[in-house]
């Protein structure tokens, strides 16, 4: 019998199909303040008109040189998927089929005042923002970006970053469908560290000593954050940094119908529960009555409350630093819902998991 079992879910049991596709078309992504469209290789000469390696060692732990031929290797890659090349046909490809998109990032601002658009040496770019490390299998993606020397600190990161995530979350064929995107910042690198919290992004371990430090001479160490799928508001992360949605941004539809799905689910729960505990009352079934208050609890009660009463490991809350955000604004504290006081891990995130109707493994 248990021959006969094996041998039937053997012929039934398709695996799912997680492999990148062969190539992919770029999408553009308009900003507010820039817009993004593909790199070429023939973007690479300007990032070097921009000083844009400039202080590699303190803002990714690579020194100049090493910046550059990795940057080079993701243009490079990032062109080949385009171009439908396998891997191992591109000369630049990863042994384990991962993926790189990279976009260039072209100013629409006038900061001098001198009624022209800004960098126009370089046609506009003022650098590339990247997806690397794009596993189709574990459907992770790590995300970086490179800006020129005199185009950093005013804001291009905050327009840029989220939209690039939210392609990179949204499900396919809008977006690449990732369920993790993570980074990984130089302890020195304070600033960014600040930038990616506001962001949603949460520390996840630390590589100590895993970088060299040539200015004070002694190893750093490395700081991985991640965000997941369930966890990202495209939305509020926009909000969070001032800017505004554009809706035509690949991903940004998809976002806005599971955003607006979840949101009606949660008020039909809410109203549900509450007629149920007013039955019970009314009939005096008290099971009942608990029943429904704890289904309606689990949205009202902080994510630590509602984990020890569903029964989920506690998860600790980071320690505060003290430092202050490289990019604090009025609006980020009461914009932003991910908190360090307030983040809800993946299994509390309502907005996602209940459009989706996601069960994890540990729930089964």
């Amino acid at each position: 019998m248990t021959e006969y079992m094996e041998a039937n879910t053997a012929a039934t049991w398709t695996p799912e199909r997680r492999e990148l596709p062969a190539s992919i078309v770029i999408p553009p992504i308009r900003g507010e303040m820039v817009h993004l469209r593909p790199a070429t290789m023939e973007d690479l000469p300007k990032l070097d008109q921009l000083d844009a390696y400039y202080g590699a060692t303190r803002i990714t732990g690579k020194d100049e040189n090493a910046e550059r031929a990795v940057v080079h290797a993701w243009v490079a890659r990032s062109v080949a998927w385009t171009q439908g090349q396998a891997p191992s046909e591109s000369g630049v490809g990863d042994p384990e089929a991962r993926r790189t998109i990279a976009w260039a990032i072209l100013t629409d601002a006038d900061h001098d005042m001198d009624h022209k658009t800004d960098a126009s040496a370089t046609g506009n770019v003022i650098g590339m923002i990247f997806l690397i490390d794009i596993d189709g299998w574990s459907r992770s993606a790590r995300i970086q970006i490179i800006l020129g020397k005199d185009y950093r600190g005013r804001g291009y990161s905050r327009d840029a970053m989220p939209r690039v995530m939210t392609y990179g979350f949204a499900p396919e064929p809008a977006g690449l469908g990732m369920h993790r995107i993570w980074v990984s910042v130089p302890e020195q690198n304070t600033r960014s560290v600040s930038v990616y919290q506001s962001l949603g992004f949460v520390p996840s371990g630390t590589s100590r000593d895993a970088l060299w430090d040539p200015v004070g001479r002694k190893y750093q160490d490395l700081i991985v954050m991640d965000t997941l799928v369930d966890e990202y508001d495209p939305i509020r992360s926009l909000e969070a940094f001032g800017m505004h949605l554009i809706e035509d941004n690949p991903g940004v539809q998809e976002a806005l119908s599971a955003r607006e799905h979840s949101i009606a689910i949660q008020q039909r729960s809410r109203a549900v529960g509450s007629d149920r505990s007013d039955v019970a009352m009314a009939s005096d079934g008290e099971a009942v009555k608990h029943e429904s208050h704890t289904r309606e609890s689990t949205y009202r009660m902080t994510p630590q409350e509602a984990r020890e009463r569903l029964g989920l490991p506690q998860v600790t809350p980071e320690p505060s630093t003290g430092e202050s955000h490289a990019y604090d604004s009025s609006d980020e504290e009461s914009n932003w819902p991910y908190g360090q006081s307030e983040r809800k891990t993946s299994k509390d995130a309502w907005w996602r998991t209940l459009g989706r109707g996601r069960k994890r493994e540990s729930d089964k």
